[in-house]
């Protein structure tokens, strides 16, 4: 059956399914190892925004809150109770008898340390609006703090549970110094308090992690049932498919359409497409920065719009849960309106708009990191209206610095928003100002900031109809899709699919 099943992938890639990895994984070993095809060089939640990384936070550390999804309530975790004194201010009475994974105690020194260091911009998060949105923090008892906020912001308890993750007071205080004098934040030991604790990083290749049997108390993520949990880097689907058939690891995803339903087929692992809160965009160079000038022009820009089947790449290559979207944010998340003009899939007007702009055989280089097939199935629309775009693919953390320096003519990227279920954590990222601006337009950053902060939800749909309207109408961005993923795992094991993408691992079982 495996045979039947692998038809057609490299021998190569069946002999690694039985190589030495394959004792490690599984029911027998007490070990969950799980895969994708990224590396994370980087293993801090705030020096690397991969979704790998949003996972592994999630895992290895906690957050003052933590967000119920079956509810959608935010309910405390390091954090006993919290309440709001005004719009502006947060008081939190802090969990008692908490230890990091060195042993150290959480109190509020670690809150204290952790906002002021994430909240200064000199440090270089990856992320700032993650936590910029906070003035300050102080200790007000024992084991009590209080946040204030720069100005009303409704989205504060979401960011909270989802990309405030706290860190031990002083954790960057001994960081190595690179060459050129600057302290390597993101090469410090990982230190957290959460039901899984790192404790070897091989670069490149594997995260071993192992259950935190002293993990707290009342926990709304409640103790791991599984002893070791490992995350491996195999960057070929027909390796990791084949590893998953022989017993070398447990749970994949992004699996392509059509080998998710052979491997649901066969019946030997359990295969599910699931909604994610990520989406799927086109960005474009709109001050002509790149090397190529051509998107200067909006009816480039327009045309690559009316090129593109976005309903046909969902249907055939992204899943039934996925859908088209014509803003930039997910429909799923508080203040993302709908009701905003897109584009219709018409060849023939985006050639004539393509020979309007004088831009007919345009030749440029296309940059993606993700699901090659998707950006494979844009070159070829694009190719059907005379446009020839050449691939360049390669690790988001390469692609993301090519981007914010604007060295990219186009590139096709996805955003999963940290999970957070908010509208500015993809619009507010993307179209406030700054390096993630592809348009740095002046009266959208005002309407969206402004959108960010203010309470009321009917005006904050407004703001950000205008906007996205906007956006839409100048086309600096083209909205693709929502993601929907195809997981395959071991049937062995028991675990719940949710559609923020962060897998809880430390909910899985052993049946």
């Amino acid at each position: 059956m495996i045979r039947q099943i692998m038809k057609g992938l490299p021998i190569a890639a069946v002999a690694l399914g039985i190589s030495t990895g394959a004792a490690l994984a599984g029911k027998a070993n007490d070990t969950l190892t799980w895969v994708t095809d990224r590396e994370s060089p980087v293993v801090d939640p705030y020096f690397n925004r991969t979704r790998e990384l949003v996972i592994i936070g999630n895992t290895a550390w906690d957050g003052l809150l933590f967000r119920d999804l079956k509810s959608g309530d935010f309910v405390p975790n390091l954090a006993k109770s919290y309440k709001w004194v005004d719009n502006v201010t947060l008081d939190f009475e802090l969990r008692e008898g908490v230890k990091f994974h060195d042993g150290s105690s959480f109190g509020p020194e670690d809150v204290i340390y952790t906002v002021n260091f994430t909240t200064n911009k000199d440090n270089g998060v990856v992320t700032l609006k993650n936590t910029s949105w906070m003035k300050s923090v102080e200790k007000t008892g024992p084991m009590s703090i209080r946040i204030h906020l720069e100005k009303p912001f409704p989205a504060a308890l979401a960011y909270l549970a989802q990309a405030v993750p706290i860190l031990a007071d002083g954790h960057y205080d001994n960081a190595p110094v690179t060459q050129d004098g600057k302290k390597d934040f993101g090469a410090v030991k990982p230190n957290g308090t959460g039901p899984y604790k790192i404790t070897d990083i091989v670069p490149g290749e594997k995260i071993v992690m192992v259950r935190n049997d002293d993990y707290f108390d009342g926990s709304p993520k409640g103790k791991a049932a599984i002893k070791n949990l490992v995350y491996r880097t195999i960057k070929e689907m027909n390796t990791q498919m084949a590893e998953l058939l022989t017993g070398g690891v447990d749970w994949i995803w992004d699996v392509p359409k059509d080998q998710a339903e052979k491997l649901k087929a066969s019946g030997q692992v359990d295969v599910v497409n699931a909604k994610t809160m990520r989406i799927s965009y086109l960005a474009f160079d709109v001050d002509g920065s790149s090397n190529v000038k051509a998107f200067k022009d909006k009816r480039v820009r327009q045309a690559f719009a009316h090129a593109i089947n976005r309903e046909s790449i969902v249907k055939n290559l992204v899943g039934e849960a996925a859908a088209v979207i014509n803003t930039p944010c997910h429909p799923d998340q508080v203040g993302c309106v709908q009701d905003v003009s897109g584009y219709d899939y018409d060849p023939e007007k985006a050639k004539a708009l393509l020979k309007e702009a004088g831009a007919e055989g345009l030749e440029f280089d296309i940059y993606a990191y993700r699901q090659r097939e998707f950006t494979e199935a844009v070159i070829s629309d694009l190719a059907k209206v005379g446009v020839k775009a050449k691939l360049n693919f390669m690790q988001y953390r390469k692609l993301r610095g090519l981007a914010q320096n604007g060295v990219t003519p186009v590139h096709h990227m996805t955003w999963g928003s940290y999970s957070i279920p908010d509208a500015s954590a993809c619009a507010g990222v993307f179209f406030s100002g700054g390096k993630d601006d592809p348009a740095n337009d002046p009266k959208v950053n005002e309407l969206i900031n402004k959108a960010g902060n203010v309470t009321d939800l009917g005006e904050r749909k407004a703001l950000y109809k205008e906007a996205f309207q906007t956006i839409s109408s100048e086309i600096y961005w083209l909205p693709m899709f929502t993601y929907a993923k195809n997981y395959a795992y071991n049937k062995d094991l028991s675990i719940e699919t949710t559609s923020d993408e962060i897998p809880r691992f430390y909910t899985a079982k052993w049946k």
